[in-house]
């Protein structure tokens, strides 16, 4: 599938928004973290049993999304993406993404996610704080300290180059798909430069259990990002 050829959808509204697909984010800043974690430790943050982790030379893949949408049908809004590589139980290639924790920082984003793609988001208490060098974020899960991290904001070494991947999540408690076409970052981030610190939350204690606070394996950053996010559809 592309998304350019995507025919144009009409899903209804949410709280006066009109919700269509494809769904263009036409401006973000984002940073990309991951980290080999363990198989097991992953596997106890997925819900359901239609997606296990996917199996990376004997680890899993966590995958952190810090990102700052500034230009976006849904809001202008701040997420933390709590997200591993996963696959549809037995079927190892097809591999994409599973974010078993979403928050933002605003609520029209937070029912369209739920509602529409089925995405885990809830609203909760997140600031980026930028500076010539840096990029500090903050995250607050029900008022308690989650998540803090800061990293170099490096000036991206090419043009972006826009990837097509698949996110899974469950709609409605059906299994689904949701196809999309995102740039990735080239700002390259020394992975030693990335501060991470967690608090004593549920979140927080999830990722210990992966091991953090820890250097990531790779760090990215981009600004002036773009995105395309296509028509959810069941897991067939």
């Amino acid at each position: 599938m592309t998304n350019q050829a995507q025919s144009s959808r009409h899903w209804g509204e949410i709280d006066g928004v009109s919700i269509d697909f494809p769904m263009v984010v036409q401006e973000m800043n984002s940073a990309t973290l991951t980290w080999s974690v363990p198989l097991d430790a992953a596997a106890a943050v997925l819900p359901g049993d239609a997606f296990e982790p996917a199996d990376m030379g004997g680890s899993a893949m966590l995958i952190l999304a810090l990102v700052d949408y500034l230009q976006n049908p849904w809001g202008d809004y701040l997420e933390v993406n709590f997200g591993l590589l996963v696959q549809p139980k037995g079927r190892p290639e097809e591999v994409g993404a599973f974010q078993w924790r979403m928050p933002v920082d605003q609520e029209m984003t937070c029912h369209a996610g739920n509602q529409v793609m089925g995405l885990p988001k809830t609203v909760e208490e997140i600031s980026f704080d930028y500076s010539d060098e840096r990029v500090e974020v903050a995250l607050d899960m029900d008022g308690e300290k989650t998540l803090r991290v800061s990293i170099p904001r490096p000036a991206s070494a090419d043009t972006p180059t826009s990837h097509e991947s698949i996110t899974y999540s469950y709609l409605d408690g059906v299994p689904t798909v949701v196809p999309l076409t995102i740039d990735m970052g080239t700002g390259v981030i020394d992975p030693a430069e990335v501060r991470i610190e967690l608090g004593d939350s549920p979140a927080a204690k999830e990722l210990a259990a992966m091991g953090l606070p820890r250097a990531p394996d790779m760090a990215m950053w981009g600004e002036g990002l773009s995105g395309t996010f296509d028509w959810p559809e069941p897991l067939t």
